[in-house]
């Protein structure tokens, strides 16, 4: 469904050259959810941007292949890629207030997607986002399409804009950290409703989070980031079974446990994420892993089949 090879994003600042994505590569099975993990700033959101081509910014340069369905997305012609998007790819957006037109209702702006992408009428349009309001479990569906953003909660919000995303059955649906905001009984009930939408419309899922948690119900395969580039990625069984990775060893650790006593307090990860204005070979974890060696002084190459890896320790291990 999609493939993508040696991603490379950068950005012109006044300081110098921000490389955010540092060739990244990784593919998306038909079908298959694909959680992707980390914290603020290690680029899960600035690659999907790129994969749909929403990186706009005259001082931003993208460089290696983007294929989705066989299609080279780096370099098309931004009319191409605005059929594309909508329709054959969507995304549903962190906050769901912000991604809404205030002035507009929720129903005109489902159905300006729906018909942008088809040949249809603007009533017929509208029963549709009826339709898809009602799959996403927003009550009074009828009611809520003559809503503006405003009049609705942040979970309602949310489903309006998953509605909005599912209204053409695309192939590939990002969603980038759509439970953030929400209180956790709204926040399974999310995650529920992207499980069920995603096995009746067959689509494709990126799933963006920091939170382990979250990845642990809905994820099929895991890929986690660190600065830009890929630190380790697997099925989700296994990344949970048997984390290499020392970052992502930590980022298990820095959740609550479920059985056995109460630990005084949490496990942090100590120190911070690198600049990325002045990147270096060294392994970018390194200052702040405590199992460093003397060759994490260079950059590790992601290794393995079904397991890969990019730590210098677990390879000499």
């Amino acid at each position: 469904m999609l493939s993508v090879r040696d991603l490379c994003v950068s950005f012109r600042t006044e300081q110098g050259v921000l490389r955010a994505i540092d060739h990244v590569s990784f593919d998306v099975e038909a079908g298959e959810i694909l959680g992707v993990v980390g914290e603020s700033g290690s680029g899960k959101t600035v690659s999907l941007l790129a994969v749909m081509g929403l990186i706009n910014d005259p001082n931003a340069t993208v460089t290696g292949s983007i294929r989705f369905k066989g299609r080279e997305l780096v370099g098309l012609k931004p009319s191409d890629l605005r059929k594309l998007r909508g329709r054959d790819m969507a995304m549903i957006f962190q906050d769901p207030m912000t991604a809404l037109t205030p002035v507009y209702t929720i129903g005109t702006q489902i159905a300006e997607q729906i018909t942008t992408h088809q040949n249809i009428s603007k009533r017929a349009a509208l029963d549709r986002a009826v339709q898809l309001l009602a799959e996403v479990n927003i009550p009074k569906p009828e009611e809520a399409i003559s809503r503006y953003p405003h009049q609705l909660s942040g979970g309602m919000r949310q489903r309006a804009v998953i509605a909005m995303a599912l209204s053409n059955n695309p192939s590939l649906l990002i969603a980038d950290e759509p439970t953030t905001a929400l209180d956790v009984t709204v926040q399974a009930q999310i995650l529920d409703l992207v499980r069920k939408l995603q096995r009746e419309h067959k689509s494709s899922v990126v799933f963006i989070t920091h939170d382990m948690g979250v990845i642990a119900e809905i994820a099929d395969h895991v890929m986690v980031m660190y600065a830009g580039r890929i630190a380790e990625r697997a099925n989700k069984a296994e990344i949970f079974r048997r984390p290499l990775h020392p970052y992502t060893r930590a980022l298990l650790d820095s959740i609550p446990p479920l059985r056995g006593p109460r630990p005084p307090r949490l496990r942090a990860i100590p120190g911070a994420p690198p600049s990325l204005l002045h990147r270096t070979e060294a392994c970018a974890f390194a200052p702040r892993c405590a199992k460093k060696i003397e060759i994490c002084s260079l950059k590790p190459a992601l290794r393995g089949t079904e397991h890969e890896v990019a730590c210098h320790v677990v390879n000499h291990g």
